[in-house]
């Protein structure tokens, strides 16, 4: 007994004329633009410069090697970036999403942001640095660390791109792997280094069409103080909670701030949970709990004498009757550097040695003891409603 379908399908294939074949069928994978290495890497290269505009590199990896006395510059965010063999150069690396990894280099000035950094078997280099996770040093010397100061017009959308925080930046939170008794294998940057003085604009006419800026109050990483000493016993600590406008709202907070002459210690953008609320706000933690709901709130720590005072005023002077509904809740002002801020802090572990740094259990890190002095906006204190 036959199939109908199938004698109609055999008489069909019949019919086909002959010498005609059939296609192969199309996947996507076929169809997607076939990638060239050479146009991912800068290898053996010797007093040169050279670089990639935004949108060239776009999300994916690239080599840097073999390469002397050479100014490389990356505008566009990539996957992951290695850097080996390299000595007397300067380079910039746009948003990396993932690791950016220095091995057997020597005398080199960078800037670059990205997800994880690690220097291994290294000498002398300067590094401004925006990193999501603690930077990580090994069998290297002389590394020195400033916070990421930069600006082009694309590099936002690059930072959206790679999947990165411009609050997120642990910048001077170093972990050194092989650690000698009595010395340093890093150190902070001066305060007041200026980053053109060691990560120079480029020169070329191709580079030079990139509109960069690397003023302080342009920077699309806000530039932070990090692990340095405080001049300050009096810390301030804000919590803003997600809403349209809560980014901008930020860094105009930031500006008014370090413009006042106070110091901007540290940033950190998170997700709470509603037992992080309850540690940071205590028994105000239920009036928090909807606003958490809506996203990653975003937290500025500042320093300085008189920081709440000066906060309170600038928050009341800048946002003071204007439409703020979901903003009037995100400020909580105290006086400790505490618990928000040491959550994400994870150990680094090689070999079951647990980081330097982390001696102390997260989980045992006290949660903030609020004075009466401390003002809550959206309880006691007058606040602009619309």
């Amino acid at each position: 007994m036959g199939c109908f379908f199938s004698k109609r399908r055999k008489a069909e294939k019949e019919s086909q004329p002959e010498g005609e074949e059939e296609r192969p069928k199309q996947y996507s994978w076929d169809q997607r633009e076939k990638v060239d290495p050479k146009d991912y890497m800068f290898s053996g290269l010797k007093d040169e410069t050279v670089g990639r505009l935004p949108g060239q590199v776009a999300g994916q990896q690239f080599l840097i090697q073999d390469c002397e006395n050479c100014n490389i510059y990356i505008f566009d965010h990539s996957a992951t970036i290695t850097i080996d063999d390299c000595a007397n150069c300067v380079i910039f690396l746009g948003p990396v999403k993932g690791s950016v990894f220095f091995r057997n280099c020597r005398d080199c000035k960078c800037t670059l942001a990205c997800q994880q950094f690690r220097v291994r078997d290294c000498r002398k280099l300067e590094v401004f640095l925006c990193c999501a996770t603690q930077p990580i040093i090994e069998s290297s010397t002389n590394i020195r660390f400033g916070c990421f100061q930069w600006y082009y017009p694309e590099l936002a959308l690059q930072f959206k791109d790679a999947g990165l925080s411009i609050f997120n930046n642990t910048w001077s939170n170093i972990h050194d792997f092989t650690p000698v008794s009595g010395e340093l294998n890093w150190s902070l940057l001066p305060e007041g280094a200026v980053v053109q003085d060691h990560v120079p604009l480029p020169a070329t006419e191709e580079l030079k069409a990139v509109r960069i800026s690397t003023e302080a109050n342009r920077s699309i990483v806000p530039v932070s103080r990090g692990q340095r000493p405080k001049n300050s016993d009096e810390s301030c600590l804000v919590v803003l909670f997600a809403g349209d406008y809560t980014i901008a709202n930020a860094r105009k907070l930031i500006d008014e701030m370090v413009g006042k002459g106070f110091f901007l210690v540290q940033t950190k953008e998170v997700s709470m949970k509603a037992e992080d609320a309850q540690r940071v706000f205590g028994e105000k933690a239920p009036d928090f709990l909807p606003l958490l709901s809506k996203g990653p709130v975003i937290a500025l720590e500042f320093s300085g004498d008189g920081a709440v005072e000066g906060c309170h005023l600038i928050v009341n002077e800048i946002f003071n009757g204007t439409k703020v509904q979901d903003f009037i809740d995100c400020f909580f002002f105290f006086f400790f550097y505490l618990y928000l801020f040491l959550r994400e802090r994870q150990s680094v572990s090689r070999g079951g040695a647990e980081t330097e740094r982390e001696t102390q259990n997260p989980k045992e890190v006290p949660g903030p003891k609020l004075s009466a002095q401390s003002p809550t906006w959206g309880s006691n204190s007058k606040t602009a409603r619309s």
